[in-house]
């Protein structure tokens, strides 16, 4: 593995996080409902660091900014969604 794959892949952006996490890895690992969606692949590893290193702030910092970078790009995806849904209506809101 190059440099480059490696960073990618610290930081999301590599092969791990394009596999979805099955619904038994999820229900395995005990996630929550509300985070069952497609960065929880990521959110698996994050946890079980976090358990592992007795959730000290400092530690994790790969797996927590992959995570969260994955959730920034699924919120921009939905906004991304939504304008395009607002677009077709003419401007208008949904409520």
């Amino acid at each position: 593995m190059t440099g480059t794959e490696t960073i990618k892949s610290a930081v999301g952006l590599g092969d791990a996080s394009s596999t979805p996490a099955t619904r038994e890895a999820m229900s395995e690992a005990k996630l929550p409902i509300q985070y069952r969606d497609s960065c929880a692949n990521l959110l698996i590893p994050l946890n079980r660091c976090r358990f592992e290193t007795f959730y000290l702030p400092w530690k994790c910092e790969t797996e927590r900014h992959s995570y969260e970078k994955c959730q920034y790009l699924e919120f921009k995806q939905r906004v991304k969604k939504m304008d395009e849904l607002r677009a077709a209506k003419g401007g208008e809101r949904s409520n």
